[in-house]
């Protein structure tokens, strides 16, 4: 069934694209879009997305998980996980310093990251775990420094937050996992991060979606499901393993994730 009512009835996702990219540019903030231009269902807020990224002219990097705990999903008044793009302007270095500007959630994940070797296209069946996986080239220890353009992004649901690619602003990718991270099973495995002034919190992989693989698989099949390809060479954040960081200018966060190596940054 179509969804009710449509973005070109609503007129279309241009003029919310151009909204919410005008208060990423400007950092500043918005109650809700317009009714003529707000998305009502999941479908929709991928299609402002699509919308932004073309208005903005700058790269698809790859892709961010949001709300892939329970937890994560009760704080912003959603039922399932949210996916957002990853613009290339929003990645930074390992070990930078990043400015936290007017960043309204402040603060910080660590989170496993996948890099595709093989592009999974749309189609009518789903992708199992296996499939998914032999289409993944590289693992990353990532940092995420999400944020929102709505000022109350807590209340305002699932295909807002999507159309504001689900709260995706700064990325950091660690260096590659030893070649031999297949053989460890994420869900079990542990991280921990070092924060200035707040010493050690720990985490767990089972803590995204039970595994940060089925979070991967998720994902593909949330954009085959919308008609979107995963493309060989971007990079999917599959969520927090660990409680969200507080952070603040002069923080410095480290996420060390054992044999499979460590990401850092800094705030100013």
């Amino acid at each position: 069934m179509p969804d009710q009512p449509t973005l070109e009835t609503l007129q279309n996702a241009q003029e919310a694209a151009a909204i919410l990219l005008d208060r990423w540019q400007t950092q500043t903030t918005v109650d809700a879009l317009p009714p003529s231009c707000r998305p009502v269902s999941r479908t929709q807020g991928y299609r402002i997305q699509q919308a932004m990224l073309s208005l903005s002219g700058r790269g698809a990097y790859g892709w961010k998980i949001a709300a892939t705990s329970a937890a994560g999903q009760s704080h912003i008044g959603v039922d399932g996980p949210l996916a957002g793009r990853l613009h290339d302007s929003q990645v930074h270095a390992d070990g930078s310093t990043v400015a936290l500007g007017n960043n309204l959630m402040r603060v910080g994940e660590l989170e496993f990251a996948f890099v595709m070797a093989r592009s999974l296209a749309p189609r009518d069946f789903g992708y199992g775990l296996d499939e998914v996986m032999a289409a993944v080239g590289t693992l990353h220890p990532a940092i995420e420094i999400p944020d929102s353009r709505f000022r109350q992004f807590v209340s305002a649901g699932a295909a807002q937050l999507i159309a504001d690619n689900a709260c995706a602003d700064r990325f950091v990718l660690g260096p590659a996992a030893p070649a031999d991270w297949r053989k460890i099973d994420l869900s079990a495995h542990r991280v921990a991060g070092e924060v200035s002034g707040l010493g050690r919190i720990d985490g767990i992989g089972r803590n995204v979606l039970g595994d940060p693989r089925l979070a991967l698989c998720w994902l593909v099949n949330e954009l085959s499901s919308q008609g979107m390809t995963l493309t060989a060479g971007e990079v999917v954040t599959t969520g927090t393993c660990v409680t969200p960081i507080p952070i603040a200018p002069t923080t410095h966060v480290t996420g060390d994730f054992g044999v499979l190596g460590q990401v850092s940054v800094s705030f100013a």
